[in-house]
């Protein structure tokens, strides 16, 4: 019964620590680059979309495509970062413990 006790005990600090590694990942801010800088998406930790910065030049009327693969690039460079920024932490908080695949935690 000792051992019950202790292993309710670990369950209930990896959960206090899973909740501040969620606060933390929510103030997270990650930036996604595309066309040398020109496009900038900023997701949070959670990967939603926080903001968008994009170089006036590519605003004109026939740049329009350009601009939407440079914006869908840059989001995916940011979404890259955020994942490998959960996955980093989150190997931290498991101690080392490699995630299973495919196992998403927000």
């Amino acid at each position: 019964m000792k051992n019950f006790t202790q292993m309710m005990k670990q369950a209930q600090e990896l959960q206090g620590r899973m909740a501040d590694m969620q606060a933390e990942m929510e103030r997270l801010a990650c930036e996604g680059r595309s066309g040398g800088g020109m496009v900038v998406v900023t997701l949070n930790g959670k990967g939603e979309m926080a903001g968008v910065k994009i170089d006036p030049s590519l605003l004109k009327p026939e740049e329009g495509e350009i601009l939407e693969d440079l914006i869908a690039a840059a989001h995916a460079d940011a979404k890259t970062k955020v994942e490998d920024a959960t996955k980093e932490k989150m190997q931290a908080l498991a101690g080392g413990l490699p995630l299973p695949p495919g196992l998403k935690l927000f």
